[in-house]
């Protein structure tokens, strides 16, 4: 059974969200997750596997390849996201989106490839199409054998198959699965916003893979709840460095030129920084962007003159504030879903869910 998310368990949370508080409320998008949980337990021999492959598709995984406009920010750039340097160029990508661990990126990348091939050949046969997938990493070798290599072809095509909309499982699933967050297990979070400007209502949502901190740090709607629990077992205290990273994907079908992403993916370094963060040295802090507007729009038709519609950059505000807070609201949501796991290195250290009746009563909050 899921556990309660953020706004079930009465965390004051600012604005509306869509009927699911998740990216997939933005019509069109999709998420799908391969998670990989095997091996030996704590005490016992042999590896623990505890990782896996989010797949996120901008217009659903039956559409044909199509270009989104898109920008994206790195925050701090100690991490991955292939396909990266083309859409600071040229402002758009075609492909899914798959999130992993920093191991596995050339599989993803590789399989991502294969399954678009397979899936659309036309495409590909056509004037020499290509594509550049992109392919975001997080690093989970304090909770996985991230040397062994687990992530195989076949858990990229399980990923990206069984994408779907609707809600979204959190927590230890996907690329999320082997990830902490403050201390504290996390991995996949998501949330999004409902936008009304000049009589036009717009959705945007955010999907984070959730990976850094340290626990003293962390900060839940201006309370600053990892003071108050020093005394959980905290893996990243045993450093004075932060370590760790998180990816952050923004969807909007807000009609935004590559720009205006490229400022939006900005801010969720807001919410980021609302959780505590103060985007560490080792941390890998890199943030995605994309519209779902404008799907007419094939840009690399041979026609002279490509006609897109966009927002008025004085529209921006909401989409901003929507950003910022529904990249907050997805960390806390990832932190809130976790289940307890036990470390790889050093052998069998727990990393604990954050407990919520504890973090109720540190917030004075009297559960929903």
């Amino acid at each position: 059974m899921a556990k309660r998310r953020a706004r079930e368990l009465g965390l004051p949370f600012d604005g509306e969200t869509g009927q699911n508080n998740a990216i997939t409320d933005v019509p069109g998008v999709e998420v799908g997750y391969a998670t990989i949980s095997a091996g030996k337990g704590p005490g016992e021999e042999g590896p623990c596997v505890q990782t896996g492959v989010t797949a996120i598709h901008p217009r659903g995984r039956d559409a044909t390849p199509s270009y989104v406009f898109a920008g994206l920010h790195a925050l701090n750039g100690n991490g991955e996201m292939t396909g990266a340097h083309w859409i600071a160029d040229a402002g758009y990508f075609c492909s899914p989106i798959c999130i992993t661990n920093t191991h596995s990126v050339g599989m993803a990348h590789h399989a991502t490839v294969k399954w678009m091939i397979d899936r659309h050949p036309e495409f590909f046969e056509n004037d020499h199409r290509f594509v550049m997938p992109v392919i975001a990493e997080t690093y989970d070798g304090i909770l996985n054998d991230i040397n062994g290599l687990h992530v195989s072809q076949s858990h990229v095509y399980e990923a990206l198959d069984s994408a779907r909309p609707g809600p979204v499982a959190e927590g230890n699933v996907g690329g999320g699965n082997g990830m902490i967050t403050y201390g504290f297990k996390a991995g996949s979070g998501t949330s999004s916003r409902t936008l009304d400007i000049d009589g036009a209502r717009f959705t945007l949502g955010v999907f984070v893979q959730s990976n850094f901190g340290k626990r003293q740090d962390l900060t839940i709607c201006g309370v600053a709840v990892g003071q108050h629990m020093p005394d959980a077992p905290d893996l990243a205290l045993s450093s004075d460095d932060e370590h760790g990273s998180i990816i952050a994907v923004v969807a909007t079908d807000a009609p935004l030129l590559p720009s205006q992403l490229s400022r939006v993916a900005k801010r969720a370094s807001l919410g980021l920084a609302r959780t505590g963060s103060f985007a560490g040295n080792g941390s890998g802090d890199i943030f995605l962007a994309f519209s779902t507007a404008n799907a007419a729009v094939d840009l690399e038709d041979k026609v002279t003159v490509h006609a897109a519609q966009a927002l008025d950059d004085r529209h921006l505000d909401h989409v901003y504030k929507a950003t910022r807070d529904a990249t907050e609201e997805a960390i806390i949501n990832a932190l809130l879903a976790a289940e307890t796991s036990f470390s790889v290195r050093p052998k069998g250290v727990a990393v604990p869910a954050i407990d919520h009746g504890r973090l109720l009563d540190i917030m004075n909050i009297k559960s929903a």
